[in-house]
């Protein structure tokens, strides 16, 4: 049986997922804010330590998940408390209220993007 050669064109082709909308963006952002206020009374991006560890509860996999990573990326207390408040910024964008490890991960990604 013969199968034709692709192109790498045909190979390389994806089809991209559809874009969300600049409005659909800002109403995430809004409402993820709204949240942040009412929960906590300002924004992740300035909670104390003590805020985020009544604020940011991890499950048990995002723990393991955060504690592996201080230890091979030999992250500081400063960047811990960064990745959460990042990660609980994702869950709230995703409207999510426990944070999970997928929340964790995307945090941490996040920061090997800076580096």
């Amino acid at each position: 049986m013969f199968v034709p050669r692709l192109e790498s064109s045909e190979l390389t082709a994806q089809a991209a997922p559809p874009a969300e909308s600049s409005a659909a963006v800002r109403e995430r952002v809004v409402r993820a804010r709204r949240l942040q206020t009412a929960r906590a009374g300002k924004p992740n991006a300035v909670l104390a330590p003590q805020q985020l560890q009544r604020d940011c509860v991890l499950d048990a996999a995002g723990l393991e998940l955060l504690g592996n990573a201080m230890s091979r990326l030999a992250l500081s207390a400063r960047a811990y408390h960064r990745v959460l408040k990042v990660a609980r910024t994702i869950a709230d964008l995703a409207g999510i209220a426990q944070v999970s490890s997928a929340h964790v991960a995307e945090a941490l990604r996040y920061r090997q993007l800076e580096s």
